[in-house]
């Protein structure tokens, strides 16, 4: 008998108003991640980009822990030839590895502001899901490390080109070559989350975050969001022709107008995200 088929989901998926929560669940293996999780995480990402209501995604993790990292045993042994898939996550991922990437979020961006809230452990691959995130709470108490370094591995979900890229080059290859954990201060420090906030209380902060992003016209945030994303190591005159033609389709919008109507009346906007 699966693991899946005698416990709960392994990602509980919940709508908050025009914010949808994602929450790792596996706490008795410290919500470390194993094919059930990356094809659930893969298709909450399908619905947060495919539904309008949706403005905001926050993700976290269950009981205290955001994530150790991957389950050694159980996504390796279900990608080994010759080994029958123990449940249909297993069969899918051996189906189409990309379903792997994709969870974790590598080389799939996701349309919506993603908001992370870190408590406990955020080793290995739980810091590689956080770098694909927007904005990054963490509790006092967090720890964070890209150790697979020091288990001779590769950080394969992204890792060794977004830390270069999102943090100094001495921080970046800090982490990535030394493999050991870090303290949310010393995060927050060298800018790898936005705010620290008391201990059984990111996620709070990280709802806050994502309500305020929710209130903003969604066409502007995502478009600005893609902007960023579609600009990223692009030169700057060609980068400025996507901005143009990003910023357009915005300024075009219902919403667009809606925005400054509301601000002369004094009255809060109301966006339909047209």
């Amino acid at each position: 008998m699966s693991e899946s088929s005698t416990t709960e989901p392994a990602v509980l998926v919940r709508t908050e108003g025009h914010v949808l929560v994602v929450e790792l669940n596996r706490p008795h293996k410290r919500n470390a991640f194993d094919a059930e999780m990356l094809c659930r995480l893969a298709d909450a990402w399908d619905h947060a980009d495919t539904h309008p209501e949706v403005r905001a995604v926050v993700l976290t993790g269950a009981q205290g822990t955001f994530s150790a990292g991957a389950d050694l045993d159980r996504l390796v042994g279900a990608l080994m030839a010759g080994k029958e898939p123990a449940n249909e996550y297993e069969r899918r991922i051996r189906d189409d590895y990309s379903v792997i990437f994709k969870g974790f979020l590598k080389e799939h961006h996701l349309t919506k502001p993603l908001v992370a809230a870190v408590e406990g452990y955020c080793y290995a691959g739980g810091m590689e899901i956080l770098l694909s995130a927007d904005l990054r709470v963490a509790a006092e108490g967090a720890t964070f490390s890209l150790s697979e370094v020091q288990r001779g591995l590769f950080p394969m979900a992204g890792s060794s080109v977004r830390l270069p890229r999102q943090l100094a080059h001495v921080d970046a290859m800090e982490i990535l070559l030394l493999g050991e954990p870090m303290t949310a201060a010393h995060a927050e420090r060298i800018r790898l989350v936005n705010r620290v906030v008391a201990d059984g209380r990111a996620l709070d902060e990280a709802l806050r975050l994502a309500e305020r992003l929710a209130a903003n016209g969604p066409l502007a945030v995502q478009g600005i969001k893609e902007a960023a994303v579609r600009c990223a190591g692009v030169e700057e005159t060609e980068a400025f022709v996507t901005e143009m033609e990003i910023g357009m389709r915005v300024m075009s919008s219902e919403d667009a107008r809606e925005g400054p109507k509301a601000f002369l009346e004094k009255r809060t906007p109301k966006f339909t995200g047209r």
